[in-house]
């Protein structure tokens, strides 16, 4: 083992299923994960537990990231016990409709916490994370952004306008040795995807013909937040089973 101290990780959203899968897998890798969670920080300290009792380093923050004053407040606290090196933005939520039928708040919610949310959470980071001379973001798009899917105006938009903000942050950071870049996954088993698609539509919608696994995609997540991955920068990475 080496004498330099252990990195630390956020995981936006870590409490959900993909998040958590992250969390694990970080913390696996020997990285002090703080999972974070929005309206259910118990799910947070589940995920927080669930690491620790495997030997692993982790603890549960909660707050909304579309709200720039409450997550400035809690990552200060972080901030306090030195520089986060990894971030991963994985929050994001659904809700669906035809643009036609589309509420303004239904459009303006996705993009507050997919797309703000990414600048609230990265943005105090980068400083103290570039003092450092190493760092890895990563945010979770989805294949929705890249090909677009009917009913998710709102949320193609969110995920679309990451890719563009991830590629500009490459390029101011990457000669303080910082990687930003995207993970853009298809169709993922869990509780979302079992609501929305039937096996048979699986089938026909994705070349593998199965749903994806949450670690299947935090493996290429770990991969991209490791040491060996410093080359891999501004990168849209489809993991989607041959969708796009």
């Amino acid at each position: 083992m080496s004498n330099t101290p252990q990195r630390r990780a956020i995981v936006t959203g870590g409490s959900g299923d993909l998040g958590g899968a992250i969390c694990r897998r970080l913390a696996a890798d020997g990285t002090h994960v703080v999972v974070h969670a929005n309206g259910n920080p118990a799910r947070a300290e589940a995920v927080r537990d669930d690491i620790i009792a495997n030997g692993g380093s982790a603890q549960a923050v909660a707050f909304d990231v579309a709200d720039g004053n409450a997550t400035r407040a809690a990552l200060d606290a972080l901030l306090e016990e030195g520089p986060v090196q990894i971030v991963v933005n994985n929050a994001g939520i659904h809700d669906d409709a035809p643009m036609a039928g589309m509420r303004e708040e239904q459009w303006k919610r996705v993009i507050d916490v997919s797309l703000h949310g990414f600048f609230h959470v990265t943005q105090p980071l980068l400083l103290p994370m570039a003092r450092t001379r190493w760092g890895r973001i990563v945010s979770i798009s989805s294949v929705a952004g890249v090909l677009g899917n009917r009913g998710q105006t709102n949320y193609a938009a969110a995920k679309a306008a990451l890719h563009g903000a991830t590629k500009s942050l490459a390029r101011e950071m990457a000669s303080r040795g910082i990687t930003a870049n995207v993970v853009a996954p298809g169709v993922i088993a869990g509780e979302m995807a079992q609501h929305a698609f039937p096996p048979e539509q699986i089938k026909q919608m994705v070349p593998a013909g199965r749903a994806g696994t949450p670690d299947e995609i935090a493996a290429l997540v770990a991969f991209l937040c490791g040491r060996d991955a410093g080359y891999i920068n501004g990168q849209v990475i489809g993991i989607d089973g041959g969708m796009s």
